[in-house]
């Protein structure tokens, strides 16, 4: 939709990636029911060069789709990281990989 300030702009390169993964954060959290029946409002107090080089990092305009978006990140959070570092070097040494 032109025009629509909650869609991340067109990008390039590292840009465009961030771009897609604002897109599938926001479409799993739409999926999950978090996005229905917005009712609720929030405001606080922040850098404005947060907000400037937030948006410019996400492709959003508008501070409710950068507040949503950043909210959406933390509560569909999968813990992949967690995970991740938690297998670190438990893969067996003996294990044939075919490298």
């Amino acid at each position: 939709m032109a025009g629509d300030r909650s869609q991340p702009r067109q990008a390039s390169g590292m840009e465009a990636s961030l771009a897609l993964s604002v897109t599938a954060v926001m479409a799993r959290a739409q999926e999950s029911g978090l996005t229905r029946g917005k009712a609720s409002r929030i405001s606080g107090r922040v850098a404005p060069e947060l907000i400037e080089r937030a948006k410019a990092r996400t492709g959003l305009h508008s501070d409710t789709a950068l507040i949503e978006f950043a909210l959406a990140n933390i509560a569909i959070e999968d813990g992949f990281a967690d995970v991740f570092r938690t297998l670190r070097a438990s893969v067996d040494p003996e294990l044939d990989l075919n490298f």
